[in-house]
């Protein structure tokens, strides 16, 4: 059986298979990827999400060089919202219908774990009806060096004050010669799986995501994908649940100090990693579209190419865009239904575990 036969009937890929897809021309992967896509989701269906990005703080000590959101502590420009303005943030999200924010910010020096607990409990109690996903593992692993607890401890506690999910950022891409050369500082991929880890463990909610444009090759790809989904046989074998969904999208370096000093990544090659990484990852359903990166066009051509999913209205979306990304922060409902209508597929409202909630006519956007 050829590799694309194998790869459409859900056979498990070896890593020197997942890299040899890259070997394929791009129409070829896109109708694997998409007939794998077809056969595994609804294929009438292409899902949404309302919801919005809440960056708590910028100030951050890590400093990757391909960010410019972040800020040293002592700068002008550092800021750390109030639990107030994060509240009204969440109350803007509400009057559209939204009911789940992430939230993220950089690892700050000095918030101790237990503001992180007292903002949690504040914003459940003020809305207790939205979810929140939150602090990513790059963040965790920053309040176990502040804190000298484990990352299972502290999610544990952040859990009990109400948090719901953790988000997948700081994946890039799992090979520790690429990030360490991007970024030196950077989380480490053992301690992110590690971290990512602890989340499933509890319960929490978990995304698999992936940034390309580093130089990495088509072997460190491969590898990130085959990483990714031996963390999900794991999640799945031991705790009955792993990642919600798998998320891609480019480096964006425009206004960073990376500028220039990496390759980035076309759409092709974007399309490509994308239907490769729906015939790699046997395990994991749902693969997002990213327009906030790619733009809408892109992202309409992505729900061929293995995605089923146009990711979120966002609503409020400052570090992809800070960086150089389309200059979109958000998208209406209105704008996503009519991009998946036009791609001719029928929109559904979802939530983040990738159950349908609605069909019909969203609340007003």
């Amino acid at each position: 059986m050829d590799l694309l036969e194998r790869a459409v009937a859900g056979k498990r890929l070896s890593l020197d298979e997942i890299e040899d897809l890259y070997r394929y021309p791009l129409p070829e992967l896109a109708a694997a990827a998409h007939e794998r896509r077809l056969a595994v989701t609804d294929p009438a269906l292409v899902t949404y999400l309302i919801d919005r990005n809440i960056n708590y703080s910028n100030v951050c000590t890590v400093g990757c060089p391909y960010c410019a959101f972040w800020r040293g502590k002592n700068s002008p420009e550092a800021y750390v919202l109030s639990f107030e303005e994060i509240a009204k943030k969440i109350d803007e999200l509400k009057a559209v219908g939204g009911r789940r924010i992430l939230m993220q910010g950089g690892v700050h020096p000095e918030l101790p774990l237990t503001w992180y607990e007292d903002l949690l409990r504040y914003l459940k109690h003020a809305h207790p009806d939205v979810r929140i996903d939150a602090f990513s593992p790059e963040e965790i692993l920053g309040l176990e060096r502040l804190t000298g607890l484990d990352a299972r401890e502290i999610l544990a506690r952040l859990k009990e004050a109400g948090l719901d999910g953790m988000p997948g950022a700081g994946a890039e891409i799992l090979v520790d010669e690429v990030r360490h050369r991007a970024a030196r500082r950077r989380i480490p991929t053992l301690d992110w799986l590690r971290i990512v880890d602890a989340a499933q463990e509890l319960g929490l909610y978990t995304l698999a995501s992936m940034v390309i444009g580093f130089g990495e090759g088509p072997r460190e790809r491969a590898r990130h994908l085959e990483l990714i989904r031996r963390q999900q046989d794991r999640a799945r074998a031991r705790y009955g649940q792993g990642f919600a969904a798998f998320a891609m999208w480019t480096l964006q370096t425009e206004n960073t100090a990376y500028r220039g000093k990496a390759p980035g990544a076309s759409a092709h090659e974007y399309l490509k990693t994308l239907a490769i990484a729906r015939l790699a990852l046997d395990n994991i359903e749902n693969h997002q579209a990213s327009w906030p990166t790619m733009g809408f066009r892109v992202a309409q051509a992505a729900l061929f190419y293995g995605a089923n999913d146009f990711g979120s209205t966002m609503l409020e979306e400052n570090v992809v865009s800070a960086a150089g990304g389309y200059d979109r922060t958000h998208a209406t409902v209105a704008e996503i239904r009519r991009l998946i209508r036009a791609a001719g597929f029928t929109p559904a409202e979802r939530d983040v575990f990738y159950n349908v909630v609605r069909i019909g006519e969203p609340a007003p956007a």
